[in-house]
């Protein structure tokens, strides 16, 4: 019986998925909001077992790693603009300036305020800085070839999806200082700095580019009619992930960051072609089906008393750390550039935390052993659960807002641009 229901169940959520996003659109809400509520609803009204990731270290960080690296496919293949040093200076200052104080930041909270321990500080910092690129969907930049792609919209995409790769040093710092045991530290730090920043960003950065590369070239150029986008089968994308990812992975890179940057290159061999949109369209909804089955059952651990012990000193600092950190450091990260004000708080504001913070701490506690797990899951339950809720209800709001601001100041004078025009007058970067 138990088989049944849950047969109903992934086919309820299945028609949610085409469904929800077409009535939410115009809405203060979003997906996510429904699947955390629907799978707290689930878990609170049903017999169901407490899906709390300590009780399932192994199959919560590898639902999350899947759902972040084919969420990385998709935000490298919306990308419309090359890659550049000027094109894209404000994704570097927000990898740059605004991650690492993120990181510093809330490290600090988590070691003078929460009172965890160095490495579990770290790994908090670590793992709840980086913009997720699942769960800021809404606040990325539109298909292929769609021209929605304003300066907000391409940062924060390009933020999340290169920074996700580039945390993953300081999560590997947090593991390495949980592993000490007594050892010499400088001797820990150096195989850190040579090992988890130099080599496996490196190697990230490289192997996706030369897998991305290949597979463009077999996907665009073979000839004969031999070529893979003669197929016009979306679940390409899917593949080009697993390869970029696994292949990355087997040489010791940074698998996350190769699947952004390979999807980057596929881009670049042939940015006109109308196969990109499958593709993209084909990991978008793959994204979007696991992205509902992750936060319903992470509405089942809220059900089960996933952020009860939390006080409400705790709760504080969890608001800090996503309402006040993130904006100061976007601020000091924009420093200098010339943009309206608006538009850098709401670069600040939108820094969205999600499926990856749950990956980086999954990842590190099935790599070590944390003083406080407990504490760390509570503090980054919480802070998922106010950025789902305060994101996904203001996202909609404050985007049409900024974008009806930017048309006024677009418009000739004494001319008014309708929003239906927007999209016309908008060409894609050849």
């Amino acid at each position: 019986m138990s088989y049944v229901v849950m047969l109903v169940g992934v086919g309820v959520l299945v028609l949610l998925v085409a469904w929800l996003p077409m009535v939410l659109k115009e809405l203060p809400l979003s997906l996510p909001i429904i699947c955390v509520g629907l799978g707290y609803a689930a878990f609170t009204f049903f017999p169901l077992e407490n899906p709390e990731p300590l009780a399932f270290p192994d199959a919560t960080e590898r639902l999350t790693e899947l759902i972040v690296i084919v969420a990385l496919m998709g935000a490298g293949l919306k990308l419309d603009r090359r890659i550049g040093w000027r094109t894209w200076m404000i994704t570097w200052r927000l990898l740059g300036i605004t991650m690492p104080l993120s990181i510093l930041a809330i490290a600090l909270i988590g070691w003078l305020w929460l009172d965890f321990p160095p490495a579990a500080a770290i790994l908090l910092g670590a793992a709840l800085a980086p913009t997720d690129p699942v769960l800021a969907s809404d606040i990325q930049v539109g298909p292929p070839r769609s021209g929605e792609e304003d300066e907000i919209r391409f940062s924060l995409t390009s933020e999340a999806g290169l920074n996700d790769g580039l945390a993953f040093p300081f999560v590997h710092l947090a593991i390495a200082v949980a592993l000490l045991n007594g050892n010499q530290p400088w001797g820990a730090l150096l195989h850190w700095f040579g090992l988890d920043v130099v080599w496996k960003l490196a190697a990230g950065i490289g192997m996706g580019w030369l897998v991305g590369k290949l597979l463009a070239f077999v996907t665009f150029r073979v000839p004969n009619r031999a070529n893979l986008s003669r197929t016009g089968d979306g679940f390409v994308s899917l593949g080009i992930t697993l390869i970029a990812y696994g292949i990355t992975e087997l040489v010791g890179g940074y698998g996350f960051l190769a699947v952004f940057v390979a999807a980057l290159a596929l881009r670049d061999a042939e940015r006109n072609s109308h196969y990109h949109e499958r593709l993209h369209d084909f990991i978008e909804q793959t994204e979007r089906l696991l992205m509902m089955l992750m936060l319903v059952l992470f509405g089942g651990t809220l059900a089960h008393g996933l952020i009860d012990p939390l006080s409400w000193g705790a709760i504080g600092a969890a608001v800090v750390i996503l309402f006040v950190v993130r904006p100061l450091a976007g601020l000091a990260g924009l420093a200098g550039v010339r943009m309206p004000l608006g538009e850098k708080l709401a670069i600040g504001f939108f820094g969205i935390r999600g499926i990856g913070s749950v990956y980086y701490i999954a990842y590190a506690l099935n790599a070590a052993e944390f003083d406080v797990p407990n504490a760390l899951w509570a503090v980054t339950g919480v802070i998922v659960l106010l950025s789902i809720i305060v994101h996904g209800t203001t996202v909609t709001p404050v985007m049409r807002r900024v974008d009806q601001r930017r048309r006024a100041v677009d418009a000739p004078p004494g001319r008014a641009i309708h929003p239906r025009m927007e999209k016309a007058r908008v060409s894609p970067d050849p």
